[in-house]
């Protein structure tokens, strides 16, 4: 249904863009992707935001996993409404074991754009019954999760075009298997950013270090 990896991959993919993003920007507050592995004692989350309204969560737990999304140009969101409301399909099959996420205020569930679940021990991710309009890319899921497909020329493109730099796709590849974190990889990402902060940082997001 979505070209996007099952969540133990995903979760991975996640981590890799939050270590990437941490080596190349010290301000958190200025970082597109960020990893908690302690949001909770049995509960990772994953998210992006591009600083320009639109963002993404994904929540990993004991009951699988759980995305939403929002796009705040798409033809789906709420604002397109007066009131606004929430696309009809994208949050009424949402099963009962990821309510804790709908109601989660962090994730800010009334800007929604689509939202999608992998249930534990499923093959495949879900989503609602939904009658799309007629528009490219209605719900913003093709373009906002079009950054975990696991190919380290797609963080490439992104830290050529947000951070402005050129940095080794063959380093960036390293961190994408989660090569533990090292002063030498740090180095070939040309970032200033000293080992020991970083370290820090890695325990954060669950990434590996020597």
């Amino acid at each position: 249904m979505f070209d996007l990896p099952a969540p133990d991959k995903l979760k991975r993919i996640m981590q890799s863009l939050a270590m990437l993003d941490a080596i190349l920007e010290e301000d958190w507050e200025c970082r597109y992707f960020s990893f908690d592995a302690r949001w909770s004692p049995d509960t990772q989350m994953g998210s992006m935001r591009n600083g320009q309204g639109d963002d993404l969560f994904a929540v990993f737990d004991p009951a699988g996993c759980f995305i939403r999304g929002f796009d705040h140009e798409s033809p789906m969101s709420p604002w397109t409404s007066h009131p606004a409301k929430i696309w009809p399909g994208v949050l009424e099959y949402v099963p009962p074991q990821f309510s804790s996420s709908l109601m989660e205020p962090a994730f800010h569930m009334d800007d929604t754009t689509f939202c999608i679940w992998f249930p534990a021990g499923a093959q495949a991710w879900c989503k609602g019954k939904i009658e799309y309009p007629s528009a490219t890319d209605p719900d913003g899921s093709s373009w906002l999760l079009s950054y975990y497909k696991g190919e380290p020329e797609t963080y490439l493109d992104f830290a050529q075009h947000y951070y402005e730099i050129d940095i080794s796709i063959e380093a960036i590849a390293r961190v994408y298997k989660h090569e533990p974190l090292s002063s030498a990889l740090i180095e070939k990402l040309k970032s200033q950013r000293h080992f020991d902060q970083l370290v820090v940082e890695a325990a954060a997001i669950g990434y590996p270090t020597l």
